[in-house]
Protein backbone atom coordinates (compact mmCIF):
# COMPACT_ATOMS: atom_id res chain seq x y z
CA UNK A 1 0.00 0.00 0.00
CA UNK A 2 0.99 3.79 0.10
CA UNK A 3 2.71 4.61 2.31
CA UNK A 4 0.52 7.88 3.08
CA UNK A 5 -2.26 4.90 3.03
CA UNK A 6 -0.27 2.81 5.45
CA UNK A 7 0.01 5.81 7.68
CA UNK A 8 -3.81 6.51 7.86
CA UNK A 9 -2.95 10.02 6.15
CA UNK A 10 -0.99 11.53 8.72
CA UNK A 11 2.46 12.12 8.76
CA UNK A 12 4.41 10.54 11.68
CA UNK A 13 1.40 8.00 12.13
CA UNK A 14 3.41 4.77 12.50
CA UNK A 15 2.23 2.85 9.62
CA UNK A 16 -0.22 -0.70 10.16
CA UNK A 17 2.81 -3.03 9.66
CA UNK A 18 4.59 -1.07 12.63
CA UNK A 19 7.37 0.39 10.42
CA UNK A 20 7.56 4.23 10.90
CA UNK A 21 6.39 6.68 8.35
CA UNK A 22 8.86 7.81 5.69
CA UNK A 23 9.65 11.46 5.78
CA UNK A 24 7.50 12.75 2.60
CA UNK A 25 5.52 9.86 1.99
CA UNK A 26 2.33 11.04 2.39
CA UNK A 27 2.43 12.30 -1.28
CA UNK A 28 4.03 9.63 -3.19
CA UNK A 29 2.10 7.25 -4.55
CA UNK A 30 4.25 6.05 -7.70
CA UNK A 31 3.88 2.80 -9.74
CA UNK A 32 6.35 0.74 -6.99
CA UNK A 33 4.25 1.83 -4.07
CA UNK A 34 1.34 0.16 -6.23
CA UNK A 35 3.80 -2.74 -6.31
CA UNK A 36 4.71 -2.56 -2.55
CA UNK A 37 0.76 -2.78 -2.06
CA UNK A 38 -0.06 -5.69 -3.57
CA UNK A 39 3.12 -7.54 -2.20
CA UNK A 40 1.71 -6.41 1.09
CA UNK A 41 -1.69 -7.99 0.74
CA UNK A 42 -0.30 -11.03 -0.24
CA UNK A 43 2.65 -11.21 2.51
CA UNK A 44 2.13 -9.08 5.22
CA UNK A 45 4.94 -10.10 7.17
CA UNK A 46 7.42 -9.44 4.11
CA UNK A 47 10.06 -6.53 4.78
CA UNK A 48 8.78 -4.82 1.20
CA UNK A 49 12.32 -2.12 2.30
CA UNK A 50 14.55 -3.12 -0.15
CA UNK A 51 12.06 -3.48 -3.34
CA UNK A 52 10.53 0.43 -1.97
CA UNK A 53 14.17 1.72 -2.87
CA UNK A 54 15.79 -0.81 -5.37
CA UNK A 55 12.29 -0.74 -7.58
CA UNK A 56 12.55 2.91 -7.57
CA UNK A 57 15.60 2.78 -8.55
CA UNK A 58 15.32 0.09 -11.49
CA UNK A 59 11.63 2.72 -12.42
CA UNK A 60 13.57 5.26 -12.90
CA UNK A 61 16.33 4.00 -14.52
CA UNK A 62 14.48 2.49 -17.01
CA UNK A 63 12.50 6.16 -17.45
CA UNK A 64 15.45 7.85 -17.79
CA UNK A 65 16.57 5.73 -20.20
CA UNK A 66 13.46 5.95 -22.60
CA UNK A 67 13.76 9.35 -22.76
CA UNK A 68 17.39 9.59 -23.08
CA UNK A 69 17.42 7.53 -25.94
CA UNK A 70 15.54 9.83 -28.01
CA UNK A 71 18.23 11.98 -29.80
CA UNK A 72 20.18 8.61 -29.86
CA UNK A 73 17.32 7.07 -32.13
CA UNK A 74 17.13 9.79 -34.01
CA UNK A 75 21.40 9.92 -34.91
CA UNK A 76 20.77 5.89 -35.77
CA UNK A 77 22.58 4.95 -32.09
CA UNK A 78 21.75 2.55 -29.90
CA UNK A 79 22.52 3.18 -26.43
CA UNK A 80 25.82 0.68 -25.93
CA UNK A 81 27.19 1.88 -29.47
CA UNK A 82 26.93 5.88 -28.05
CA UNK A 83 28.61 4.51 -24.62
CA UNK A 84 31.42 3.25 -26.64
CA UNK A 85 31.95 6.63 -28.42
CA UNK A 86 31.66 8.35 -25.16
CA UNK A 87 34.22 6.37 -23.74
CA UNK A 88 36.42 7.85 -26.26
CA UNK A 89 35.16 11.21 -26.41
CA UNK A 90 35.80 11.68 -22.12
CA UNK A 91 39.04 9.75 -22.29
CA UNK A 92 40.53 11.57 -24.35
CA UNK A 93 42.70 9.32 -26.76
CA UNK A 94 42.78 6.32 -28.43
CA UNK A 95 41.29 2.42 -26.68
CA UNK A 96 41.93 -1.10 -27.05
CA UNK A 97 38.51 -2.95 -27.16
CA UNK A 98 39.45 -4.87 -24.34
CA UNK A 99 39.88 -0.84 -22.71
CA UNK A 100 36.79 -0.23 -24.05
CA UNK A 101 35.08 -3.46 -22.85
CA UNK A 102 36.12 -2.47 -19.17
CA UNK A 103 35.13 1.00 -19.94
CA UNK A 104 31.81 0.55 -20.77
CA UNK A 105 31.04 -2.77 -18.58
CA UNK A 106 29.85 -4.72 -22.11
CA UNK A 107 31.63 -8.50 -23.40
CA UNK A 108 34.69 -8.28 -25.78
CA UNK A 109 32.62 -9.91 -28.58
CA UNK A 110 29.58 -6.92 -28.28
CA UNK A 111 32.65 -4.23 -27.88
CA UNK A 112 34.12 -6.08 -31.71
CA UNK A 113 30.61 -6.21 -32.79
CA UNK A 114 29.67 -2.34 -31.95
CA UNK A 115 32.93 -1.51 -33.48
CA UNK A 116 32.63 -2.88 -36.54
CA UNK A 117 29.29 -1.01 -36.63
CA UNK A 118 30.85 2.09 -36.06
CA UNK A 119 33.43 1.74 -38.71
CA UNK A 120 31.56 1.21 -41.16
CA UNK A 121 29.53 4.70 -40.47
CA UNK A 122 32.72 6.54 -40.38
CA UNK A 123 32.04 7.47 -36.86
CA UNK A 124 35.54 5.66 -35.53
CA UNK A 125 38.62 4.83 -36.34
CA UNK A 126 40.82 1.61 -36.26
CA UNK A 127 44.74 1.04 -36.49
CA UNK A 128 46.91 -1.82 -35.71
CA UNK A 129 49.82 -1.54 -33.51
CA UNK A 130 53.15 -2.02 -34.36
CA UNK A 131 54.41 -4.09 -31.90
CA UNK A 132 51.53 -6.47 -31.88
CA UNK A 133 49.36 -7.06 -34.98
CA UNK A 134 46.60 -8.37 -32.50
CA UNK A 135 46.24 -5.41 -30.87
CA UNK A 136 43.61 -2.54 -32.50
CA UNK A 137 43.33 1.00 -31.41
CA UNK A 138 40.40 2.80 -31.91
CA UNK A 139 40.17 6.60 -32.29
CA UNK A 140 36.54 8.66 -32.84
CA UNK A 141 36.68 9.98 -36.54
CA UNK A 142 35.57 14.22 -36.14
CA UNK A 143 32.15 12.61 -37.46
CA UNK A 144 32.00 10.51 -34.43
CA UNK A 145 33.37 13.48 -32.20
CA UNK A 146 30.86 16.07 -34.08
CA UNK A 147 28.38 13.12 -33.30
CA UNK A 148 28.68 13.04 -29.91
CA UNK A 149 29.56 16.55 -28.70
CA UNK A 150 25.86 17.66 -30.37
CA UNK A 151 23.65 14.89 -28.45
CA UNK A 152 25.85 15.27 -25.11
CA UNK A 153 24.43 18.66 -23.99
CA UNK A 154 20.50 17.53 -25.31
CA UNK A 155 20.58 14.59 -22.82
CA UNK A 156 22.18 16.76 -20.19
CA UNK A 157 19.37 19.70 -20.33
CA UNK A 158 16.75 16.96 -19.93
CA UNK A 159 18.50 15.56 -16.64
CA UNK A 160 19.04 18.99 -15.44
CA UNK A 161 15.13 19.44 -15.86
CA UNK A 162 14.12 16.00 -14.52
CA UNK A 163 16.37 16.76 -11.83
CA UNK A 164 15.13 20.41 -10.89
CA UNK A 165 12.24 19.18 -8.54
CA UNK A 166 14.54 18.68 -6.17
CA UNK A 167 17.09 21.57 -4.13
CA UNK A 168 20.78 21.68 -4.65
CA UNK A 169 21.12 20.12 -0.99
CA UNK A 170 19.09 17.16 -1.85
CA UNK A 171 20.88 16.41 -5.23
CA UNK A 172 23.68 16.11 -3.04
CA UNK A 173 22.29 13.92 -0.68
CA UNK A 174 20.79 11.96 -3.34
CA UNK A 175 24.30 11.68 -5.64
CA UNK A 176 26.22 10.92 -2.19
CA UNK A 177 23.72 7.77 -1.16
CA UNK A 178 23.51 6.61 -5.14
CA UNK A 179 27.53 7.18 -5.01
CA UNK A 180 27.42 4.88 -1.58
CA UNK A 181 25.19 2.54 -2.74
CA UNK A 182 27.46 2.18 -6.78
CA UNK A 183 29.78 1.55 -4.27
CA UNK A 184 29.17 -1.40 -2.39
CA UNK A 185 27.50 -2.86 -5.14
CA UNK A 186 30.75 -2.33 -7.57
CA UNK A 187 33.04 -4.13 -4.67
CA UNK A 188 35.22 -1.10 -3.71
CA UNK A 189 37.78 -1.53 -0.77
CA UNK A 190 35.91 -0.84 2.39
CA UNK A 191 32.66 -1.58 1.02
CA UNK A 192 30.24 -4.36 2.14
CA UNK A 193 30.25 -7.65 -0.40
CA UNK A 194 26.81 -8.66 -1.48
Amino acid sequence: MSDAAANGGARGVPARDGRPPVPGAAARDDTVAAVVRQWRAVHPGLDTGPMEIIGRINRCAALLQQAEDAPLRRAGLSRPEFDLLGALRRTGHELTPSELARETFSSGAAVTKRLKQLTERGLVDRRGDTRDRRVAHVRLTNAGRDLVDGILPEQLAYEKVVLSGLDTGQQAELAALLGELLGRLEGRPGAVRI
